[in-house]
């Protein structure tokens, strides 16, 4: 195994287990498998429900598109996935700005997790704008912005057992979650970008 694979295989593992994982809630149930979002349950339950059911498969759809083999193989099949992605973003999306308008924590939680979601959403259409007309190289770029932005779901999850060692519940730790989840992923795709 070269080391130029390692990236790649890293980011299809953790975004399959991540994405596997959120789906619990279909065995569990949404308070088993979501203990600290009492109020997301009771009172956005159907944007909540949307947001965990279509995020898993923009980060699942979204991973399998960097592997090259599929692009120059299959590249019918790239589409309708990226088709697939760009459908559960925008779902995943406009659901996790509702919910962030109402997230416990406070402004600064509210606009993290805003700002990432319309971050979310415009990436992703600007992406699939440039694939529309033709221009690949720039559509290549904006989908690794767009992606560094659907890694926040992993990125949240690396960073959550740290605050839980230091005693903090989900919500305590959220006015850090909500910007350390995806504005560092923003920052490499930048710099992988420009190297």
């Amino acid at each position: 195994m070269t080391r130029s694979r390692l990236p790649l295989i890293f980011l299809g593992l953790t975004s399959s287990i991540v994405a596997l994982a959120s789906f619990r809630f279909l065995l569990l149930g949404l308070e088993q498998s979501f203990p600290d979002m009492p109020d997301q349950i009771r009172n956005q339950l159907t944007a909540f429900v949307l947001h965990i059911s279509a995020a898993p498969i923009a980060l699942a759809f979204g991973a399998v598109q960097f592997y090259p083999k599929l692009r120059a193989r299959r590249p019918a099949l790239h589409r309708w996935i990226g088709r697939g992605y760009g459908v559960a973003i925008l779902v995943a999306g406009v659901s996790g700005i509702v919910i962030a308008l109402h997230a416990a924590g406070g402004s600064v939680v509210s606009t993290g997790f805003a700002l990432l979601s319309v971050l979310w959403i415009g990436t992703t259409a600007n992406a699939i704008r440039l694939a529309m007309a033709g221009r690949i190289a720039e559509h290549r770029r904006w989908m690794i912005r767009s992606f560094a932005l659907t890694f926040a779901a992993v990125t949240l999850r690396l960073y959550l057992p740290a605050f839980m060692l230091s005693g903090m519940d989900y919500t305590a730790a959220s006015p850090y979650l909500a910007w350390i989840c995806w504005v560092p992923n923003l920052i490499f795709a930048e710099w992988w970008l420009r190297r």
